[in-house]
């Protein structure tokens, strides 16, 4: 009974531990001939981490990421809005961490091959879509430098491929390209001192004009600088169209950083920091309408191909990687059937629906732009603009949305319980 996962991302590997650890075959396609640390920061919630932790990752992650500690929104003139703990400090059973995307990629697939051997993960092959035969299902393949065409059978094919999954495609024919609302984003790490101490999270300005940073790094013990993660976004009329969602696209600063001049507070330095970049990557921060069903027969879609949304939250890669262990469960439950993706989907799909749906209404930041609208981002005491109650509301609503509110999660019991495997008849 054998699962073969193609997308050897975030969402794709963390499968791959799954399954190696309940004992179901797979294996692994991946388009890109060597896997390499591509990309920049990104948030990792508690309810992520306390799967990678049952995993035996806890160490690994300590090596390559920071805990975030604290997590507010400021107004675009560095006023302080709201700030909350985060992990540990917020009373979760597990901490929340800040990490390049890259690192925590390579660190994922070096892991899964020490486990299960090199032969799990098979490079340079796109998948480009499947055929359902009988009892199985044929992965359609291309090698990425010959064009040589292959196929490949299993019993269950998940689609890890992102959000221009041919996977995906293949189910919806009709769906056309990811949706664009006008909002460009640009990202890049710089070298930064840190603020509000070590391990803080920061959401500056409002819907049209946004600064996140955040450090990926522990400071320099000579210099004291961290490697600070920041994001610029701006948004423009959708209407003049904009490029390929591609974020790995270099971008020339001065297309976005005259609009952030005048933003240098006392604990950060916007200009500075934006202007201290190595390489900036651009792309138009896109999502797609949530779809009714992500099952077709021995085939669903997980990660971005089930559920892009705006990188809003800091939720992307959390719901990726709970998504690889609601599958390991339901295949623990089922077996390794069409009935265990739907077990899954059932789970899956309403919560990262409301996810979506929420990030297109900005999620937790909806509270700049509110703050931006009644006073223009100028006040003494916030409690004169939003009620300190109606912010800790706000935010507890969003945890709950996404699925790691801290009460629920620590009573939750694991998807997966240690030494569990599937028994095969």
């Amino acid at each position: 009974m054998t699962v073969l996962i193609a997308g050897g991302g975030i969402a794709g590997l963390s499968l791959g531990l799954t399954l190696h650890q309940i004992g179901v075959p797979f294996r692994i396609f991946e388009a890109t001939r060597q896997i390499r640390p591509l990309g920049v920061g990104i948030n990792l919630q508690p309810n992520a981490m306390r799967e990678l932790f049952d995993l035996g990752l806890q160490p690994a992650l300590d090596s390559i990421a920071v805990r975030t500690q604290q997590y507010g929104f400021y107004s675009k003139h560095g006023l302080k809005i709201w700030e909350e703990p985060r992990g540990l400090l917020a009373g979760y059973d597990w901490p929340q961490y800040s990490v390049h995307r890259g690192k925590l990629q390579m660190m994922l697939y070096e892991t899964l091959i020490a486990r299960a051997g090199p032969a799990c993960v098979v490079t340079g092959q796109r998948a480009m879509g499947f055929e359902t035969r009988a009892s199985q299902v044929v992965l359609q393949l291309e090698d990425i430098e010959t064009g040589a065409r292959s196929d490949v059978t299993g019993d269950i094919l998940i689609g890890a491929d992102g959000i221009h999954s041919s996977i995906r495609s293949r189910i919806f024919p009709e769906e056309g390209p990811p949706i664009w609302g006008g909002a460009i984003l640009w990202r890049a790490t710089s070298q930064a001192k840190p603020f509000f101490g070590q391990g803080a999270m920061a959401l500056i300005g409002h819907d049209t004009k946004r600064i996140v940073a955040y450090p990926i790094s522990p400071p320099d013990p000579v210099s004291g600088l961290v490697t600070m993660n920041w994001i610029a976004e701006l948004r423009v009329d959708p209407a003049g169209g904009w490029n390929k969602e591609d974020w790995n696209r270099a971008a020339d600063t001065s297309d976005f950083l005259p609009e952030f001049e005048d933003w240098v507070f006392d604990w950060l330095d916007v200009p500075a920091l934006i202007k201290g970049a190595d390489a900036v990557f651009e792309y138009p921060m896109v999502d797609r309408d949530p779809l009714e069903a992500w099952t077709h027969g021995p085939v669903t879609l997980m990660g971005d191909a089930a559920h892009p949304t705006y990188p809003v939250g800091s939720n992307g890669a959390t719901q990726a990687i709970v998504d690889a262990r609601v599958l390991g469960a339901a295949f623990l439950a089922h077996g390794v059937t069409p009935r265990a993706l739907n077990s899954y989907e059932d789970q899956m799909r309403p919560l990262t629906t409301g996810v979506i749906r929420a990030n297109r209404g900005s999620g937790p930041d909806a509270i700049l732009q509110k703050v931006e609208d009644l006073c223009g981002g100028q006040f003494d005491d916030i409690n004169d603009v939003i009620p300190h109650a109606d912010l800790a509301d706000h935010a507890a609503k969003y945890k709950a949305v996404a699925g790691f509110s801290i009460e629920a999660l620590n009573a939750r019991p694991s998807l997966i319980p240690i030494g569990a495997k599937l028994i095969y008849s």
